[in-house]
């Protein structure tokens, strides 16, 4: 998988608040390293493809969890 296109899967969720844009960029940092590294140590295939996926649905979930809570 093209390294540019991980990078594109992990860097956009808009933020409301400075701290919440703080925490969406750890979050998708931590995505990204992880992605990263499939992609290095993962011969590409399907399961590279699906472990790729799967950590992309992560991060949405986990950043509109953030999104969607107005106590932070």
């Amino acid at each position: 998988m093209d390294e540019t296109e991980l990078h594109a899967r992990f860097t956009s969720y808009p933020a409301k608040t400075r701290k919440r844009d703080g925490v969406h960029q750890e979050i998708r940092d931590a995505g990204l390293k992880a992605a990263l590294l499939i992609n290095t140590h993962v011969p590409a295939g399907r399961e590279q493809s699906l472990a790729v996926t799967k950590l992309e649905e992560a991060v949405f979930w986990a950043n509109k969890g953030i999104a969607t809570h107005t106590d932070l």
